[in-house]
């Protein structure tokens, strides 16, 4: 153990700060007038009153500047107004309820990607039923005209606060009302509110640690009362000037102001009771703390000795602890303030683990997701519908041929574009190329001959969907040749325990070059076919089995073409468990 009081140390550092704070509290105490100690209190309490103000009008600008956002999506993106005015013009009425479908889904689109949005209503005066569309019951006395005015901002006018227009509601909110661009004789507006809590939730005095009271000053200079009960200043009696240069006495009030750059302000008044509170109990204890230290200023040392110097070597041991048992929990001190600390390095350590651990999945699940958006890039309910009228209009007129491709491709896209799992076994997959090969033969006629080889013992493994199809596309654009061509597949379990998958083709072979550019970037070469490339089996093939480098082409010009890929047999529950958690 050091000597206690050994030049340089902690202790010797301790014993004499506190010894020299308790002897001579009557001289510091009497440096520090009542007026020094006032000043300092007050530039911490206005700043603090100042960052709280700030806070609450960056969460309204923020109400503004959203507010703005989404009334432009509505009013002004050439879609939407688009389908507003073949809603207002069609007088079918299967073609309006299809344009109202539309109307709403982009409703509810944009209202669960804005949650701080509330009702939403798309308003015509002039109509006999006025509210057009909304996503809530609105009050039966709707309207726009009695609003309060709050602020223009960017052709968008803020009214608020006010109660909210949402039926049996008593919630107050902003609100926003934008003309929609539509024909010129119809007048249609785009009404937003806020949510329910949303005003509560940025004008919130227990920010500022007292009681205040919050005015908002719209661009017509008229204030508002913005908390409930009785204001303390009646708000045509407020004056900006006094809240513009901060903290000003005004009627027994000191005032604080924000000027926003929208063009409204907000004001909150202190009473001075509670702006000195603090002040006032600070000098309560100072007069203590001086009362009772000269007595226990040896006490105190030896005791804050021990417990901050044993503290202080746990926390510097869970500190190195850190970079070798990154999982061990931390060892309290029993001391609330180092405990504290502890818990928040605890809470650091958790965090860190499960960073890591994030960082891991998050790379692994990507791919899928990539995977999941490509085949997602066409709407199949409505290229279906499609497809199934064309089959009617063929069958009607007696077009075998065409109503038997029609059918071959529905099978094709609901194989290969369907909602079911991503894993399916061999024989399924081999079942779905089957018919993209009959619909390729309408296509080339005598030009290709397709051959499928498959082991009765490799049909029941499960593979990823979706992966035979583009390799034999591939050898279709890239391995026909002026003579008959000649396409096998071939599935067949290995003696070292995988399945090859491979695609062999008689066509004219390629060079590197060309070879390079059938895994280049979709933007590195024009769609074909179904317009998914070998850089999808590649990420399938990293997704499932963690590696794209798995997929090999092997040819040479004049030779024919080998696109072949080995993979490890795993079950529907591995390959599952492979793509979303761990490689």
């Amino acid at each position: 153990m050091p000597h206690p009081f050994k030049p340089g140390t902690l202790r010797q550092t301790l014993v004499i700060y506190l010894l020299v704070a308790c002897l001579f509290p009557p001289i510091l105490f009497s440096a520090f007038t009542y007026a020094s100690l006032h000043g300092i209190l007050s530039n911490k309490i206005r700043s603090g009153i100042d960052a709280s103000l700030k806070q609450e009008a960056t969460g309204l600008e923020t109400v503004v500047n959203n507010l703005d956002f989404v009334s432009k999506q509505f009013a002004l993106d050439g879609r939407i107004a688009e389908l507003m005015n073949q809603y207002l013009r069609t007088t079918q009425p299967y073609d309006k309820a299809a344009i109202k479908k539309d109307i709403e889904d982009s409703l509810n689109v944009v209202n669960f990607t804005s949650p701080d949005l509330g009702l939403t209503v798309y308003y015509m005066p002039q109509a006999t039923d006025p509210v057009l569309f909304t996503n809530l019951p609105v009050e039966p006395a709707f309207g726009i005209g009695g609003l309060p005015p709050f602020v223009r901002y960017r052709g968008a006018e803020i009214h608020g606060p006010h109660r909210t227009q949402y039926k049996n509601s008593e919630n107050t909110v902003f609100s926003s009302l934008r003309v929609v661009r539509t024909d010129p004789n119809r007048s249609v507006f785009i009404y937003l509110e806020t949510n329910y809590n949303s005003f509560r939730k940025f004008m919130n005095g227990a920010w500022y640690g007292m009681k205040v009271s919050h005015y908002l000053i719209g661009e017509n200079g008229r204030a508002v009362y913005a908390d409930e009960g009785t204001p303390p200043i009646a708000p045509g009696e407020l004056r900006w000037e006094a809240a513009r240069d901060g903290g000003k006495p005004y009627q027994g009030y000191y005032l604080f102001g924000y000027e926003s750059p929208q063009g409204w302000k907000l004001v909150t008044a202190v009473s001075k009771s509670a702006f000195n509170h603090e002040i006032d109990i600070w000098l309560r204890r100072m007069i203590l703390l001086f009362a009772f230290a000269f007595a226990f200023a040896i006490v105190l040392a030896m005791l804050i000795w021990r417990k901050v110097y044993g503290s202080l070597r746990k926390v510097n041991r869970e500190i190195v602890r850190m970079t070798g048992e990154r999982e061990a929990p931390v060892q309290y001190t029993k001391v609330e303030e180092f405990d504290q600390l502890l818990g928040n390095f605890q809470v650091m350590k958790t965090t860190v683990n499960h960073l890591i651990a994030e960082v891991g999945s998050n790379e692994r699940t990507k791919y899928q997701l990539e995977t999941e958006k490509l085949l997602s890039q066409i709407n199949p309910h409505f290229l279906h519908n499609t497809l199934n009228t064309v089959q009617w209009v063929a069958r009607s007129n007696g077009q075998e041929e065409i109503d038997m491709i029609v059918t071959l491709l529905v099978k094709v896209l609901q194989y290969n574009m369907g909602k079911h799992s991503l894993i399916v076994t061999v024989k399924e997959e081999i079942a779905a190329l089957r018919d993209y090969i009959e619909l390729q033969r309408y296509r080339y006629e005598d030009e290709l001959s397709f051959r499928i080889e498959v082991d009765t013992a490799a049909e029941n493994v499960a593979i990823p969907r979706f992966l035979l199809q583009p390799m034999v596309e591939n050898a279709i654009y890239h391995g026909k040749n002026d003579e008959h061509g000649l396409i096998v597949i071939a599935v067949r379990l290995t003696p070292a325990g995988t399945l090859r998958l491979q695609v062999t083709d008689n066509g004219p072979g390629m060079d590197e070059e060309q070879i390079r550019k059938l895994f280049a970037d979709e933007d590195e070469r024009p769609r074909r076919g179904m317009g998914i490339g070998l850089k999808y089996v590649r990420r399938l093939l990293e997704s499932f089995y963690g590696s794209g480098d798995r997929l090999q082409i092997r040819s040479r010009p004049g030779a024919g073409t080998v696109l072949f890929a080995e993979i490890p047999i795993r079950n529907e529950v591995e390959l599952h468990d492979q793509s979303v958690g761990g490689r």
